[in-house]
C-alpha cells in the first residue's frame, strides 16, 4: 500500500469513528476539514471504501434520512450507502493513530496525523511533534549548506525563492516549538498539586462567640454586663 493510499484510509477512520457518513459527505469533510485531500476523487475514494470493507473494518448499511435524499442527485446512488466503523475498525485506527515512526511526520502524512490530535494520547502527540521538528531542522541545516555553496552562481531570482523556501520552514519549527512547550505546560499543569487549604467560613473570637463571613467580630452591647 502507497503511502498516500495509508493516509486516505487512516483520514477515512479517523472520520468515521466521529459519526457515519455516505460517501458524498465523506469526500466532503476531505475536503475541508483535511485540506491536504483537496486533489483527490470518487475515483480514490470509492477503491479506498470498497476496501475498508473488505478488511472488516467498515459495514456498509443503506441511508434513508432527508440529508442522503438531498445529496443523492449530486453524488449518485452511491450516496444512498452509509458507511460506518466496526469495532475492528475502531481498533485498527487506535493502533494508527500510537504509530510515531517517519510515516507520522513526513510531509505527505503530517497534516493528516495532526488533524486527530485530538483523538491521539499526550505522548504520542509529542513525539510526532518532536519528529516533525527533527526533520525539518536536519532538512533546514541542508538547506542552508546549499545556500552558502551555491550562492555566487544564482541569479536574484532564484536566489529569493531558496530565501523563501528556508524561511517557511523555519516559520514551521517555531510554530512547531509553540506546540511542543504548550504540551509540556499543559502536562506540568494536570500533575497533581499541594492540596488547598481548607475553607474557613467561621473565625474564634477572644470571648468564645463565633464570627462568620463578613460579620464584625466585635462584642455584643448587649452581652456587657454593667459594674
Amino acid at each position: 500500500m502507497s503511502r498516500r493510499s495509508g493516509i486516505l484510509e487512516f483520514a477515512v477512520l479517523g472520520l468515521l469513528r466521529e459519526s457515519p457518513m455516505h460517501g458524498y459527505e465523506l469526500r466532503k469533510r476531505l475536503n475541508t476539514s483535511l485540506g491536504v485531500f483537496r486533489a483527490f476523487s470518487y475515483g480514490s475514494l470509492y477503491p479506498c471504501l470498497k476496501t475498508l470493507v473488505a478488511n472488516g473494518w467498515l459495514t456498509e448499511e443503506p441511508g434513508n434520512t432527508a440529508e442522503d435524499a438531498l445529496s443523492a442527485p449530486l453524488a449518485g446512488r452511491r450516496a444512498k450507502i452509509v458507511y460506518r466503523l466496526t469495532a475492528d475498525g475502531k481498533e485498527h485506527f487506535e493502533e494508527l493513530l500510537a504509530q510515531t515512526g517517519p510515516d507520522a511526520y513526513e510531509d505527505e502524512t503530517f497534516a493528516a496525523r495532526f488533524a486527530f490530535f485530538g483523538q491521539t494520547s499526550r505522548d504520542v502527540r509529542m513525539r510526532v511533534l518532536e519528529g516533525r521538528r527533527s526533520r525539518l531542522e536536519e532538512r533546514l541545516e541542508k538547506m542552508r549548506a546549499s545556500l552558502a555553496r551555491t550562492r555566487e552562481r544564482l541569479d536574484d531570482y532564484t536566489l529569493e525563492l531558496q530565501r523563501h523556501g528556508m524561511e517557511s520552514v523555519e516559520r514551521e519549527v517555531r510554530w512547531l516549538n509553540e506546540l511542543i512547550e504548550s504540551e509540556r505546560v499543559g502536562r506540568d499543569q494536570r500533575r497533581p498539586g499541594p492540596p488547598a487549604p481548607e475553607r474557613q467560613d467561621a473565625t474564634e473570637t477572644s470571648g468564645g462567640r463565633t464570627a462568620h463571613r463578613g460579620e464584625s467580630s466585635r462584642p455584643d452591647p448587649s452581652e456587657d454586663t454593667a459594674t
